[in-house]
């Protein structure tokens, strides 16, 4: 196949769109003959009929239809491409955000906090595993990763990490578990139904290595990846969860949870990975700076 024709392909979206070769040659300010000429071009290019005559009418084929789904595909990326080039030097309006689905959503939103309620900014977020987040940053699809899995660095790697903040892990129950909690720590982890993060969380295995030397076998109740679902269990009594008590902040500050032990030598990591760009996104230092500030005065 010879090289695509971008104004071939231009000619034939706007007769799609027009439905007639007159209406397109008049919408393009060319003549008819020459509209006609360059979609026969296109159809020869990629060796299938694009469009079926029904009347007066120009139909498109099976093929066209695909055609044209990848021409306004084409088109949207060249005007996001001037866009993105045009807005150089200006306050970009748009921050995308990724985020880990087992994040804290209290973090999140601790972290968009400095761009809620203004106006002129659109803040966008999406979840999903690490790895697919983070093939959506190296394709530029989002301008962020937030995460609690620091990504493995070596020197070909494209990766920035900033941590942002480190918070405490705890063990966090309802009213029912404080009697227990006021025997120590030994005896809670040992008597206490256990809501832990699963085996392949970092969070667990710092505390997997704590009660192993503490010579505790745990009864766990249940496990989660998810810091929503640990939350909900916890709320719902199931047991005493393993969770950085930012997660269940509003539930601590309403005594609907008691924190009762912070774990020893264990915590949370929140990072934020970026990637080297020419034109970063002015918007992503303000929360970036924000953040760190935040955590310098905890």
């Amino acid at each position: 196949m010879a090289s695509l024709n971008l104004h071939h392909l231009r000619l034939f979206r706007a007769t799609a769109r027009e439905g007639t070769l007159t209406a397109a040659a008049k919408a393009l300010n060319i003549s008819q003959s020459a509209v006609s000429t360059q979609i026969k071009a296109l159809e020869a290019d990629l060796g299938h009929d694009l469009f079926e005559r029904r009347g007066r009418n120009l139909v498109l084929t099976e093929a066209g239809r695909i055609a044209l789904d990848h021409a306004d595909e084409i088109f949207r990326t060249a005007e996001q491409l001037t866009a993105t080039f045009r807005a150089v030097g200006q306050r970009r309006k748009v921050l995308r955000i990724g985020a880990l689905a087992t994040l804290s959503r209290n973090f999140q939103l601790g972290f968009v906090q400095p761009l809620i309620g203004r106006e002129d900014v659109e803040v966008v977020m999406r979840s999903g595993t690490q790895a697919s987040l983070l093939r959506a940053l190296e394709a530029m699809t989002i301008d962020v990763l937030l995460t609690n899995m620091v990504p493995a660095r070596d020197a070909a790697s494209p990766y920035l990490v900033r941590r942002l903040a480190e918070q405490p892990v705890s063990l966090v129950g309802g009213r029912s578990r404080l009697a227990l909690a006021a025997q120590g720590l030994p005896k809670l982890l040992a008597a206490a139904p256990l809501i832990l993060p699963t085996p392949e969380t970092a969070l667990r295995a710092g505390f997997d290595a704590l009660i192993e030397r503490m010579g505790i076998v745990p009864r766990i109740a249940a496990e989660a990846d998810d810091m929503a679902m640990l939350r909900l269990l916890a709320r719902s009594d199931s047991g005493v969860a393993v969770i950085p008590p930012i997660v269940v902040q509003d539930e601590l500050a309403s005594g609907a949870l008691y924190e009762l032990y912070q774990l020893p030598d264990i915590t949370e990591i929140f990072c934020a990975v970026t990637i080297r760009r020419t034109f970063p996104n002015p918007l992503l230092d303000d929360v970036l700076e924000s953040a760190e500030a935040e955590a310098a005065q905890a």
